[in-house]
């Protein structure tokens, strides 16, 4: 993917940046469609329309789309997700509903939202991880959007003067766990000093959107505290290539969007045999500066079959030499064999 870097019209005032802050290039636009091509489009909303200390809403959307060897585009599919998580009260999943409907879902309600979501989707719906399915997509991000959350939650708390109560996302991380989470660098640092992580100070979130109502799915304009995670997926069978964005924004009080996370990956790959022949990640804007060393990473991945890739990142892509949102973008890979069959 070609990302350009960001060209703001006009300067905007971001006010003070954590000293430590990490890459600040994010992209604006998206490419142009591939003739021949099939972009595959997700996004999860943050919310908390009660209120920060309210329950955090989870509002997914994801499209399928093919782009005809005339440019024309053909919709292939779609998926939404809602979700309620009591982000304070243990990550504890109080509602889910989804497009297309499964019911055997409805057991995880009651459940948590965090550790072992992901195998409760796959023992309820096996299929789903089987098939390239949108909505799995969908579900296998509810743990980390809801942990990326705990940002829109923290700098409200810091902004009121208070603090991040335990059982919020402080739990769930791990020292040594990535790159970002490195004993000694800046999360742990203060995590150690104070009891809580520093607030991501991001830059502002160029569009994007442009000239092309196909681009992307609809997407609402999102209020103050709100935050999203965007990804885009172009395979382009005739260049054996996949282009890949990955993005997470928060709005702050004064509706200014930010970038907390972002990548950009260009993926080649074997049709013939079904594995990755090179990749290569860019960050684009990541919190902070231990966090950008992640990206040599991806160039383990030469070699392995993309049909096995959620489970081989999992078992070997860990500790201070990954990202776990790189990762998360990595692992959506798995589904290209399952995309390159709806591109033809």
């Amino acid at each position: 993917m070609q990302a350009r870097r960001s060209a703001l019209s006009a300067p905007v005032f971001l006010g003070p940046l954590h000293p430590r802050h990490g890459i600040h290039e994010p992209t604006t636009g998206t490419p142009a469609r591939v003739r021949g091509s099939v972009r595959r489009t997700v996004t999860t909303d943050m919310l908390r329309p009660v209120g920060i200390d309210g329950p955090l809403v989870l509002a997914g959307r994801a499209r399928d789309l093919r782009t005809e060897r005339d440019g024309t585009p053909v919709e292939l599919g779609r998926a939404t997700l809602a979700a309620t998580v009591d982000f304070t009260g243990g990550w504890e999943l109080n509602a889910l509903s989804t497009d297309p409907a499964y019911p055997e879902l409805d057991g995880l309600v009651g459940t948590s939202a965090g550790s072992g979501f992901r195998a409760k989707v796959l023992d309820a719906v096996p299929a789903l991880g089987e098939d390239g399915a949108l909505l799995y997509q969908l579900l296998d991000d509810v743990p980390v959007t809801t942990l990326v959350s705990g940002q829109a939650y923290g700098a409200a708390k810091q902004a009121e003067g208070g603090h991040r109560p335990r059982g919020t996302s402080q739990h769930v991380h791990g020292r040594d766990m990535c790159a970002g989470f490195a004993d000694g660098g800046t999360i742990m640092a203060g995590f150690d000093a104070t009891g809580r992580a520093p607030i991501v100070t991001g830059p502002a979130a160029p569009p994007l959107t442009g000239d092309d109502p196909w681009a992307w799915h609809d997407v609402p304009p999102l209020p103050p505290h709100a935050m999203r995670r965007s990804r885009l997926m172009d395979v382009d069978p005739g260049r054996e290539r996949v282009d890949v964005f990955y993005r997470d924004s928060y709005v702050r009080p004064d509706g200014l969007e930010t970038v907390i996370h972002e990548y950009t990956v260009v993926l080649d790959f074997d049709a013939a045999e079904g594995v990755v022949r090179s990749c290569e990640a860019t960050p684009r804007a990541l919190p902070w500066v231990e966090c950008p060393a992640a990206a040599a990473s991806v160039t383990r991945l030469a070699g392995v079959a993309l049909a096995g890739l959620r489970g081989h990142i999992r078992r070997t892509f860990t500790g201070t030499s990954t990202c776990t949102h790189l990762n998360d973008t990595l692992r959506a890979l798995a589904d290209v064999p399952d995309l390159l069959r709806l591109a033809s």
